[in-house]
């Protein structure tokens, strides 16, 4: 049986990698400090050495001299995970026998490629695309997940929201599993268990205290049929959810939890994660990344409620479009004399302008970019006036996301 020492690992570090591991049977031993790294690798001999540095990276310099030293451990290869430190600082760690340095947060698809070659192990590893971020505000976590339910990313999950509810000392915490860009089958009744599962393993969470935002019919079925779960509920209507969870005491309006905390990238707490929940195999064929191509698409989205922007500009990041985002016709008339876009979502009932005339100015000048509609106004009327007025489509609220972007692919390849 293959054997690996951990060293120094935190706890969500730790406990992840030691259920892949195993799994792969693979022994896990536990060390912390210099001398229980040193004392359980002379008597293991371990197949590998994984090293999780918080902040120092010098604070290995005894362990490492140590065992370059001992015949017998000299060899094992070392893989450590830690700060961004400079390369040629890296590459004096070879002498040593480190083979990988991971800067942190950690891509764990990348990883355990790593620790496959060098154990020689093929991991089985769920590569099903799938966006995964998880935000805190007051006593709510947000879990946004995007494209697929991934099986490593649902697991990793469980450890993150630990790392979170930890951090922020929270016991009693709220979660809100957002999920409105995801269509389930009875095929991923399983994954959806294995989320919920997760998220309730924790015991400071209590069922009444979790809400799913979906649109997908299979999502609402399964949990209100699955007796463990008959006290989660499961809606779509953001307003509904967060009425129900904020704390009125607190001073907080809907539309500054939404504006500030949701449907937006923490960019400030993954860096503070030892794990990335973001893996290499996001960047799947066919999903272009604004690192990889300049010819991004360029969407402009008009609307004056806050949580239909937010909603629209996440389901068009799923298809690598950049969103722009106005609260008024005022402020989009404006953007335009000096912005190029290649789509507009546009309201019909926004504050200063309304749809009608800003149509009615972009038919005049001879507005290239397509424009879509998308309103509450249900008039017939309504919707011949603005396809008249030069709209390329129109859409009556409320709408899965997903729908607003395959009808936007729809009038773009038109």
């Amino acid at each position: 049986m293959k054997k690996v020492l951990l060293i120094d690992a935190s706890p969500m570090f730790r406990e992840f990698l030691k259920e892949k591991l195993v799994a792969e049977q693979v022994n896990v031993e536990y060390a912390v400090g210099n001398r229980d790294a040193y004392t359980k690798m002379i008597t293991t001999l371990p197949d590998l050495i994984i090293i999780d540095v918080e902040s120092d990276i010098t604070s290995l310099q005894e362990f490492l001299l140590k065992k370059h030293d001992d015949p017998n451990a000299k060899k094992i290869p070392i893989i450590i995970s830690g700060p961004d430190i400079p390369r040629h600082h890296v590459a004096t760690l070879a002498q040593f026998a480190v083979v990988k340095y991971f800067t942190k947060p950690i891509k764990f698809d990348i990883f355990f490629e790593s620790i496959g070659k060098i154990l020689k192990l093929n991991f089985s590893l769920d590569t099903t695309p799938s966006i995964m971020e998880m935000h805190v505000n007051g006593l709510i976590v947000f879990t946004e997940i995007a494209l697929g339910l991934n099986r490593e990313k649902l697991y990793l999950l469980k450890y993150r929201l630990q790392e979170l509810l930890d951090k922020n000392k929270i016991n009693e915490p709220k979660i809100i599993i957002m999920m409105t860009n995801i269509k389930l089958t009875f095929i991923d009744g399983s994954n959806l268990e294995v989320l919920i599962d997760n998220i309730l393993e924790d015991k400071r969470i209590k069922p009444k205290n979790v809400k799913i935002l979906s649109f997908d019919t299979f999502t609402k079925e399964l949990v209100k049929g699955h007796p463990l779960y008959k006290d989660i509920e499961v809606s779509d209507n953001m307003n509904d959810i967060i009425n129900s969870m904020v704390d009125a005491s607190q001073g907080e309006s809907i539309n500054e939890i939404v504006s500030e905390r949701i449907l937006s990238v923490d960019d400030h707490s993954t860096q503070e994660s030892s794990i990335e929940m973001r893996f290499m195999n996001d960047n799947a064929e066919g999903v272009i990344s604004e690192q990889d191509s300049g010819n991004v698409l360029k969407v402009a989205i008009v609307d004056d409620d806050v949580v239909i922007r937010r909603l629209l500009e996440k389901a068009f990041a799923g298809v690598s479009a950049k969103s722009v985002l106005f609260s008024n016709g005022v402020d989009f008339m404006h953007a335009i004399e000096d912005q190029e876009f290649d789509l507009v979502i546009l309201d019909i009932y926004i504050p200063d302008i309304n749809g009608f005339d800003i149509l009615r100015t972009l038919q005049r000048d001879n507005f290239k970019a397509p424009i879509l509609i998308y309103s509450q106004a249900t008039m017939r009327d309504a919707v011949v006036k603005s396809l008249s007025l030069g709209a390329k489509g129109y859409l009556i609220k409320p709408q899965k996301a997903d729908v607003i972007v395959q009808k936007a692919m729809e009038v773009l390849h038109s």
